[in-house]
């Protein structure tokens, strides 16, 4: 049985919280939040304790979701996982990345678990990847919302892209080369539409579009590879995967043969908190690392530094 709490419970903490109090493997011992009112909300509902200060969890509970605005996820982290709690942090998975490397440092040092909220990894779509990716040549990939307050503490690029981006390092697994940015502010003082072209010390090519001043909600990717083209759309959780046939279109040009797969509607954020909490029971690295977290946010920050000149 592991200890559990959750360090801030607004619109996305009480989630973790549900999840937490509903899994067998743990015990959601408290809740906290500088808001008594929310903390205590949410307490009642699931049955818990409710806390104003997260600093009195240290030795009563073994593990923690941050969940609060993303200039605190240093301080917070930093502090439980030096009072030895393995930590999900949400993304991206600090403000900078001087932070990001520090938390990383302390995780191993303390040996405890430091894995980052990005959530799109525990996409049905994404997961069954694994079985026709192949050395990825040229990816496309759009994230485009409608404006929400929720996010609006950091720029699209930390807000949005950097799903994409972590998403998208992980598939390629090699170095970025250069990056070429461009961005624009529309309703706020940061930038909320990012357009950046990514290329890897490999050859791959990722072109990565995010908006939070759009109508209609998109969220697809589209990743080339030799012998196929491969569509995800993160939002209908579909796979469509496009081959080269063995009959010919035209002369000389192979004819396309396309399968698609639709998956259930699935629950990404238990699924993530299920993967952490059996990384620890099992002492296994976590699904998204705080390193992994750390290689996202050093290129959304150049991304950032980028766009910010362009204006």
């Amino acid at each position: 049985m592991i200890r559990t709490a959750v360090i801030g419970v607004g619109y996305l903490g009480r989630f973790h919280a549900q999840k937490y109090a509903a899994l067998p493997q743990s015990e959601l011992v408290a809740v906290t939040d500088v808001d008594p009112e929310a903390a205590a909300r949410v307490a009642e509902e699931l049955g818990t304790q409710a806390l104003s200060d997260y600093r009195d969890l240290f030795g009563r509970v073994d593990a923690v979701s941050i969940v609060v605005p993303t200039q605190l996820h240093y301080q917070v982290a930093r502090e439980c996982l030096e009072n030895g709690l393995h930590v999900l942090v949400e993304k991206p998975i600090t403000a900078t990345v001087a932070q990001a490397e520090e938390l990383v440092q302390l995780a191993r040092q303390h040996q405890r678990l430091l894995q980052v909220g990005h959530l799109e990894r525990f996409n049905a779509a994404i997961l069954a990847l694994d079985d026709v990716l192949v050395d990825p040549l040229f990816i496309e990939s759009h994230r485009l919302a409608s404006f929400n307050p929720r996010g609006a503490d950091v720029n699209v690029v930390l807000d949005l892209m950097i799903h994409d981006i972590e998403i998208i390092q992980n598939l390629v697994r090699s170095p970025v080369r250069e990056i070429h940015a461009d961005g624009v502010s529309v309703l706020t003082d940061e930038t909320d539409i990012a357009n950046a072209r990514i290329k890897f010390e490999n050859g791959c090519v990722a072109n990565v579009t995010a908006s939070r001043v759009s109508l209609k909600p998109q969220r697809k990717m589209r990743v080339f590879q030799h012998d196929a083209y491969i569509g995800i759309d993160f939002q209908d959780k579909t796979l469509s995967i496009h081959r080269k046939g063995e009959k010919e279109m035209f002369p000389g040009i192979p004819e396309i043969t396309s399968e698609e797969t639709v998956f259930e509607s699935s629950d990404a954020i238990m699924a993530e908190i299920e993967a952490f909490l059996d990384s620890i029971a099992e002492g296994k690295p976590a699904v998204v690392s705080g390193e992994d977290g750390c290689q996202a946010l050093k290129t959304a920050t150049r991304i950032t530094e980028m766009v910010t000149r362009s204006h």
